[in-house]
């Protein structure tokens, strides 16, 4: 089944995975701290603005992950001391759903004291709160919140391998976090 990106978000840990048809040409790159989804260095010009944009960033007393542009204002709201639910739901409202082709939905979590997962659809905003159990969402077919069995043991690229190989369709690349009381580490898996 093809699921589109997705995230996986439980209460200290997160990861998130690429999977595109149109666009299989990506990675994600280290930049102080911050994960990047990038074009490889084959790949063919575009002037799509959604293929390149921050996954992963440190913001506040957590971290946030996510499909999208949306990430870097969702983590400056928790540099300004918004509650996680509250940066997420204004950012994912203000920026809305991507008009492209598909409508395609923006999807994040923030990782943190308390740990969220949200949607925004063309006909929704949905934000959940993670408590023990993991949360996906993704951007086709799984785009309501729901616990999914995720093993969130292990380093970041650990979890993003395991998000990698998830069965779905269609695997780019992916992005993994861990959150310990305020000690964020990052890692990714570009599927070498």
């Amino acid at each position: 089944m093809y699921v589109g990106r997705f995230i996986v978000v439980g209460p200290d840990f997160a990861a998130y995975r690429v999977s595109s048809r149109s666009f299989p040409n990506r990675r994600v790159v280290e930049r102080d701290g911050t994960l990047t989804v990038a074009p490889t260095p084959d790949a063919p010009e575009t002037d799509n603005p959604y293929i390149a944009y921050n996954c992963v960033r440190e913001g506040g007393e957590g971290v946030v992950v996510g499909n999208g542009s949306h990430v870097d204002p969702i983590a400056e709201k928790l540099d300004l001391g918004y509650p996680a639910r509250d940066a997420l739901a204004e950012s994912l409202l203000a920026l809305d759903y991507e008009k492209d082709d598909y409508d395609t939905p923006r999807i994040a979590g923030v990782v943190g004291e308390e740990s969220y997962v949200g949607i925004v659809r063309k006909d929704a905003l949905l934000v959940r709160p993670v408590a023990e159990n993991p949360m996906l969402v993704a951007t086709y077919e799984e785009d309501d919140p729901a616990v999914v069995v995720f093993d969130g043991e292990g380093s970041p690229a650990d979890l993003a391998e395991r998000a990698y190989e998830m069965d779905y369709e269609h695997a780019v690349c992916a992005a993994g976090v861990t959150y310990d009381d305020g000690d964020v580490s990052v890692g990714f898996y570009n599927g070498e």
